[in-house]
């Protein structure tokens, strides 16, 4: 059985494909375990929306019915969003979620290797995953696809319940460049951040786009990350997060929670101490990041036309 067989693309999609004309992919994580119903559903189907109305066609991925589907029908959303029992899909789970055809949400690196699959070279997310908070060794499969798939991840920089400067360092000795929206601060997710420097600024969308294609045209087949500040009418505060984050941690660890549970427990916790205010920050920097992910796939296209 070869990879058509297990991947589906949708029809407007792989017209858009065909045609050349700009796409970005969505991951459904944010769907089935970053938000609760029916505000998960309201809020895919609104970061589509905000792709749409720059030109270009999204594309939220999903594992369904033994297949591994690139743009995702309003009720498949609905689906992802109501169901009880979705599994959190990484790299190491694709096999046994096609085989097994349990309903499944993709994270960063599986979304990555979906949009890689389909041809698609922009993606749109909240945060990345990366090096987690202390000496486990937990590292995220996010920064192995971005090491090794060529597709720009937009992000509000790194979910900040991780260590921020080890994954840069990580990133760093991945290859993968850093580009800082209009900022030469690396954004902290729910912040605009402080101190942690990108690797290079961008200043728009086409300058962006320049970087993006010279970094593949030469050869290079690593993905980039896209930092995009939260907008600063929704940045959260700094010392309620960190203190919120802190709470998080000593949580999970008296409960026992780890691995792959880990991140989805520390939002919701998050968004539990804050009184939801974590969560509206969320909403609007992922809207942000798709908006932003549009425009630099629009200019991208005139490349590769």
């Amino acid at each position: 059985m070869t990879t058509s067989n297990f991947l589906l693309i949708a029809p407007e999609v792989a017209d858009a494909l065909a045609e050349q004309r700009p796409v970005v992919a969505l991951e459904s994580t944010i769907i089935s375990h970053g938000m609760p119903h029916p505000r998960n559903v309201a809020t895919a189907l609104a970061v589509e929306d905000a792709v749409r109305q720059q030109g270009a066609v999204p594309a939220t991925v999903a594992l369904l019915d033994g297949c591994l589907v690139v743009g995702l029908t309003a009720d498949q959303i609905e689906q992802l969003g109501s169901a009880p029992d979705v599994a959190k899909v990484s790299w190491r789970d694709v096999g046994v979620t096609l085989a097994n055809k349990t309903l499944g949400a993709t994270t960063v690196a599986t979304t990555m290797f979906a949009a890689h699959q389909a041809g698609i070279r922009l993606f749109a997310t909240g945060g990345l995953g990366g090096v987690h908070r202390g000496d486990t060794g937990d590292v995220s499969a996010d920064l192995t696809a971005l090491g090794s798939l060529p597709v720009a991840v937009v992000s509000a920089g790194v979910k900040a319940v991780l260590d921020l400067p080890r994954t840069l360092e990580a990133l760093e000795t991945l290859g993968v460049p850093v580009l800082g929206w209009q900022t030469e601060v690396f954004p902290e997710f729910w912040t605009r951040g402080h101190d942690l420097p990108v690797t290079a600024s961008v200043a728009d969308a086409a300058h962006t786009a320049e970087i993006l294609h010279a970094h593949w045209a030469v050869g290079l087949t690593t993905g980039a990350v896209l930092a995009v500040p939260v907008p600063a009418e929704h940045e959260a505060d700094q010392v309620i997060i960190e203190a919120a984050i802190e709470a998080g941690l000593a949580a999970a660890h008296d409960q026992g929670v780890s691995g792959a549970d880990i991140t989805p427990f520390l939002l919701a916790h998050i968004v539990e101490t804050t009184g939801g205010a974590s969560l509206d920050t969320n909403v609007a920097l992922v809207t942000h990041n798709a908006t932003v992910a549009a425009q630099v796939a629009v200019a991208l296209a005139g490349y590769e036309a």
